[in-house]
């Protein structure tokens, strides 16, 4: 398994009518695949996300749209970005990327996080608890779903989960990769020392030198070497052969979610593009470059390039742009 150049899906507002929504997922997905994407990734989330845009703006579940994506594809890899631990059971959960390993005949990833989405969790009814509360229910989960992914029966009595001699048949391999992704250093980034194969880094471009020493400091204390440990980084890449028309592109997103970046000083630009990778081709794959790849800590930098094309994704060309202009750096 190796995760260097994914395309992520986090917004489902197109043109057109709740019909079209997902021949238009679909078609970016082809296009994906086609153009030297390796992996597709969709929310799991129920509402959209603050600073993407309104909670009643579409959203789709997430296992029952890879499903569909493993049957209109061939090869790209598939995975949510990521799943959140608090809104299924562990055993139901491994039970279910099993079975889209085998509808897609062995492109699944299971990516898990803590959870953190409260509103979601509030009017749908999934307890939320707290921070610590998450990430030992996670840690729970882990030791539940890593067995069952690779053959064994989890015996667990535990605070949040029981599993008893749990079975997972049938399987195709036992080697079903776990990414985890988020940005604490110690809980998140030792969980992934102790059971992942790939870290999805979520952080500032500025604190990568510092998430990756805290990595490396993790592994440690594992006593796993650092270079087993795949990782990557997720950028809203916003990309257009005009530059001009990329930069308007970008400030139109942001002042759907309440920023006027022409208001704003140096320092608060700064803070509202943290993540964003703008302009042309080659003004992107500088950025992308400088900015995540260039980094390193002991020989060791950031792996893969996780990209959102979160205003023009859906547009004909842009995904296979985007992936002409990044594949090159991650190969």
């Amino acid at each position: 398994m190796s995760i260097r150049l994914g395309y992520q899906i986090p917004n489902f507002t197109y043109p057109g009518s709740a019909a079209d929504i997902v021949p238009t997922v679909i078609a970016q997905a082809r296009e994906a695949e086609s153009s030297g994407f390796d992996t597709v990734l969709v929310m799991d989330h129920f509402y959209q996300l603050p600073g993407i845009g309104a909670p009643e703006e579409p959203m789709l579940e997430a296992y029952t749209l890879l499903g569909a994506l493993a049957s209109a594809t061939q090869s790209i890899q598939l995975s949510t970005l990521v799943t959140g631990n608090t809104y299924r059971n562990p055993a139901m959960l491994a039970k279910t990327v099993t079975t889209l390993d085998l509808v897609s005949n062995g492109r699944a990833v299971l990516a898990l996080g803590a959870g953190w989405y409260e509103l979601e969790h509030q009017q749908m009814g999934y307890e939320f608890g707290t921070f610590t509360e998450r990430f030992e229910r996670l840690e729970e989960a882990l030791g539940i779903i890593e067995p069952m992914l690779r053959g064994g029966h989890p015996e667990l009595d535990g605070k949040w989960y029981q599993a008893h001699g749990t079975l997972n048949e049938p399987r195709i391999r036992d080697d079903l990769p776990i990414m985890l992704g988020g940005g604490g250093e110690k809980k998140t980034f030792g969980l992934a020392a102790r059971h992942a194969d790939h870290l999805n880094i979520i952080c500032g471009d500025d604190e990568i030198p510092r998430k990756l020493e805290a990595l490396a400091a993790r592994c440690d204390e594992a006593g796993r070497d650092r270079a087993s440990l795949e990782t990557s980084y997720l950028a809203f890449v916003i990309i257009d052969e005009n530059g001009d028309t990329a930069r308007d592109l970008q400030k139109q997103f942001l002042r759907k979610t309440g920023v006027d970046l022409d208001s704003l000083d140096e320092a608060g630009r700064s803070a509202a593009t943290a993540r964003h990778f703008c302009g042309t081709p080659d003004d992107v794959a500088e950025q992308v470059q400088r900015r995540i790849l260039d980094p390193k800590v002991d020989g060791h930098g950031i792996d893969g390039v996780l990209v959102n094309c979160i205003t023009n994704g859906h547009v004909p060309g842009i995904v296979e742009l985007t992936a002409k202009t990044l594949a090159p750096l991650v190969k």
